[in-house]
């Protein structure tokens, strides 16, 4: 393991690295971080706080990763990183511990590709094969389905949802919910119709696209309530078998959101 482990670099005797993990020069790794095989953590990098990384990650240098949330309430409690497996962290990212008001973690999923500058606040919870660009911003307990986008100075407000294949344009900002397969962008954020192309390198077929279209349609441009419009999608799974599933998935979105959705 010695010979994968700069010497400068600095690791409590009590953090659990497996013996494939690479960490660069200068680096620090706290006495509670545990890091999964094949793990590469860069050039001045701080992993701190309850960590846990799970296998082939790449950190790149300049990254504090597990530090105390930038929150007054927190007191020390002994709150967590979560990440998995194979995401890509670039240079400068900023990912915090849990605090106690929610769930005390802080999560990141599978297979993510998260770029410079990126901020990860506390309590947020992020799915797996994002794609997060310079400088996006997330506020406390955000959470992000699988598969979202997020364009480079995209800010996003504490407790917002975005919900699975949704893309968001570059220096938007949001304040309330994004549903599931739309796109947006602007400010005030505004929808501008379903990520299509998004769908389409995902393997969606022609006819699920179609169910989604209306979708979104019953959504945002039939005059219809949120209430009716749920309504709506459900008959729309009957409609369509092959889309049920993601016809109930933006369904059940507009079931939970709490700060409402952009429309």
């Amino acid at each position: 393991m010695d010979s994968l482990i700069h010497p400068t670099a600095l690791i409590d005797p009590k953090a659990q690295l497996d013996s494939s993990v690479k960490v660069g020069a200068y680096s620090i790794i706290g006495p509670n971080v545990k890091i999964d095989a094949g793990t590469s953590i860069g050039p001045h990098v701080v992993v701190d706080g309850h960590t846990t990384i799970g296998r082939d990650n790449t950190f790149f240098q300049f990254s504090s990763i597990g530090a105390a949330p930038q929150d007054k309430k927190y007191a020390g409690e002994p709150t967590r990183l979560e990440i998995g497996d194979r995401n890509i962290v670039r240079e400068f990212c900023t990912f915090n511990i849990g605090t106690a008001q929610d769930v005390g973690v802080t999560r990141l999923g599978n297979d993510n590709w998260i770029m410079a500058y990126v901020h990860l606040a506390h309590d947020c919870q992020i799915g797996n094969h994002t794609i997060f660009a310079n400088n996006a911003q997330l506020a406390g307990h955000v959470h992000i389905a699988d598969w979202v986008i997020l364009g480079g100075f995209s800010n996003i407000h504490q407790f917002c949802k975005v919900g699975a294949h949704a893309m968001v344009g570059m220096s938007t900002s949001l304040t309330q919910d994004v549903p599931p397969f739309v796109i947006l962008s602007g400010n005030p954020a505004a929808a501008h119709g379903l990520n299509i192309e998004g769908l389409k390198r995902r393997g969606f077929t022609r006819s699920q696209i179609t169910a989604l279209r209306h979708a979104y349609k019953l959504i945002y441009k039939s005059g219809l309530t949120l209430d009716e419009a749920k309504t709506a999608l459900a008959q729309e799974e009957n409609n369509s078998p092959d889309a049920a599933d993601y016809l109930r998935l933006m369904r059940e979105f507009l079931d939970t959101t709490t700060r409402g959705i952009v429309r």
